[in-house]
Order: C-alpha cells, then structure tokens, then sequence
C-alpha cells in the first residue's frame, strides 16, 4: 500500500505540471477561439531566455524580472502582429498560424541563444522528503505547489474580476461583447500576455526538472491529453484532468507495464484521451455547444 501511495502522489505532482502547460492553452481558447500550438515554443523560449541571462552573471530575482518582459512581449507582439489580423478566419487558418510561430519562436531561440543543453538550478534540492511515510521529491513537491497555486491564482482571477467577467463576454459570443463595450483587443492583449507569463513559469519549472533543451517544447504534447479530459475551455478542468492523466499513466506504467513489456506510461494518456472523446467529447468541464437548426 505504502508503494501505491507513492506511486500514485507522484502520479498527481506531474499531473499538476501538465495542467501548468495545459493552462497556456485554455486561456487563449476562451478569450479567441484560437487553439495555440506555439505554447510549446514560448516555454522553451522562456526557459532558453531565463537560462542564458543567469549564465551572463545576473542575480536570480533580475533575471526572473527580465525574462518576465521578454515574454510579455513576445507574447503581445505575437497576438497584434500575427493573429490579430487574422480574426473571424477559419479555425483551420488561425491554428495553421500558431503552428507556424512554433517553429518561427523555435528558430529566433535557437538563433538569439543557442541549441546547446542547459542545466537550470531553482535552489532546490532534489531530495527525498519523508512525508506520512511517503517519499516524496522536494523539487516534485515545489514545482508541483507552484503550478497548482498559479492554476488556482488565474481560476480566481478570471472567475471573480472585471476582466475575467469580459473574458467570459468574451468567449460566450464576441459580437455580443462588442456591443456592450468591452474592448475585445483589451482581452486579447491580457490574454496573450497571461499566457507568455505561464510559459514563463512551466519554462522555469520543467527546465528544472528535465533540463533546458529544445526537447522541452515536446511537453506541450503531454497537455493535450489534459485539455480533451478537462474541456479545451475550462480553467478548473485543467486541473482535474492534469490530476487524471498523471495519476493514471503513473499507475498504469507500474501495474499494467510488465504485463505488456513497459512503456505504456508514454502513449496510455492518450489512449485515456481517445475514450473520452468517444464517450464525452467536450470533456468533464467544457462547454457543450448546442447549434440550431
């Protein structure tokens, strides 16, 4: 028993750092419609940016300052310069764009800091900690912490304020919003820049935990399990789905992995995605579109 508890709080830690990058995804798809493929990019590009300036000598608290700029920037520049353009375009056309800016992100970081494999320290011993008689990683449990409170920070933020009652405006019909006065570039730019902000954070985090390299982009895949389980446009569903797909592909990797030769935690989560959306395509917490005939 004690060794399923273990496996399956290690399960629900890294359940909470894919919701951190699951995140990125909702919010630009509540405020725009807009299913950002680049959030990838803009994670790697935030761990790349953090990394290089710590390396030229600045002091953590500068660095995290600076690298916080770089991202709102990149990241409004992104929504005025290449999707705002593009509103009321087919989703096909707007999707197609952010994934070519995942490779146009990819190639400026790759450009402005190299493609050499940084290590990145947070100051955070990567230790076993001994809690209730579980052991549990100090760097799992403070990246975890981190990722569950900011999710938790932008539910409240987006649920119980001004902007976060235009964001829903928003998402629930644009025109409509339009109408009533709520500045829909506002959104957007917020939006953007919250996002550039959560890649900064899952940059930092799981640059920590794998390593600053251009394979970090690659764990935007791992989010897209949480989004079709959660709702593609449910902050709260992140979380539970995050929480899901950890504890299962963890799970499933200890119990169900020797019987068919290991590996099964790298394509299990998908396989848990491919059922929801046979049976509950909108996912535990999204909205169920009803169209009119």
């Amino acid at each position: 028993m004690q060794f399923f508890v273990e496996v399956l709080v290690g399960g629900l830690l890294a359940g909470l750092m894919y919701s951190l990058v699951a995140l990125g995804f909702v919010l630009i798809y509540k405020a725009s419609g807009v299913f950002n493929f680049a959030q990838g990019s803009m994670v790697l590009f935030a761990a790349l940016a953090f990394v290089t300036i710590l390396e030229h000598g600045a002091p953590f608290g500068l660095a995290f300052v600076v690298t916080l700029l770089i991202m709102l920037a990149l990241a409004i520049a992104i929504e005025r310069v290449a999707l705002r353009p593009l509103v009321n375009r087919p989703p096909m056309t707007l999707f197609m764009a952010t994934l070519g800016l995942s490779f146009v992100i990819e190639g400026l970081a790759q450009t402005l800091f190299g493609a050499q494999v940084h290590g990145l320290e947070l100051g955070i011993e990567d230790v076993p900690m001994n809690i209730l008689g579980v052991s549990i990683s100090k760097l799992d449990l403070f990246a975890a912490g981190t990722a569950g409170a900011l999710v938790l920070v932008l539910a409240v933020l987006f649920n119980r304020t001004r902007i976060g009652l235009a964001l829903r405006a928003v998402a629930d019909d644009p025109l409509a919003a339009l109408a009533i006065g709520v500045d829909l570039r506002r959104v957007w730019t917020v939006v953007w820049a919250v996002s550039g902000v959560v890649g900064l954070v899952a940059g930092l985090l799981w640059g920590a935990r794998l390593g600053v390299q251009f394979s970090l982009s690659l764990i935007v895949l791992k989010a897209l399990p949480v989004l079709i389980i959660g709702g593609l446009d449910s902050i709260p569903g992140t979380i539970v789905g995050g929480l899901l797909i950890g504890a299962s592909e963890k799970l499933a990797e200890v119990y169900l992995g020797p019987a068919v030769g290991g590996g099964i935690e790298n394509w299990f989560p998908y396989l848990l995605a491919l059922v929801f959306l046979l049976v509950k395509p909108n996912g535990l917490f999204g909205e169920v579109v009803v169209e009119r005939a």
